[in-house]
């Protein structure tokens, strides 16, 4: 059983015990993760598409710890002082996905 769910803008396609990167979430390593936007949901023979979002299940994870992006630099000619370099680096929350289970209900919206 897969499901795509949208998270910090984004869409991930996660499994059990996957291991994914995303946005930067308020909380404590341990912490359960609810995750509301679930776009799509199989389980081998059936497919349940939203409309925008399914309904009738959910997805849940465990907030594992803070994960940092590549170093991103840049560099700017600015006419005069020569050049200016920049650069950013990315906080992500890494989240182990800990089920993917029908909750009741309607399935499919």
């Amino acid at each position: 059983m897969y499901a795509i769910i949208k998270s910090g803008g984004k869409q991930y396609r996660v499994k059990k015990d996957d291991l994914i990167d995303v946005e930067l979430l308020e909380g404590q390593p341990g912490d359960a993760i609810h995750f509301s936007d679930i776009l799509f949901v199989s389980d081998g023979s059936k497919a349940t598409v939203g409309k925008p979002v399914v309904t009738g299940f959910s997805v849940t994870g465990e907030l594992i710890g803070l994960a940092k992006g590549p170093k991103i630099t840049s560099v700017k000619y600015i006419p005069g002082n020569h050049y200016r370099k920049f650069g950013h680096r990315q906080k992500y929350s890494r989240v182990k996905i800990t089920a993917i289970e029908a909750t009741g209900g309607k399935h499919g919206s």
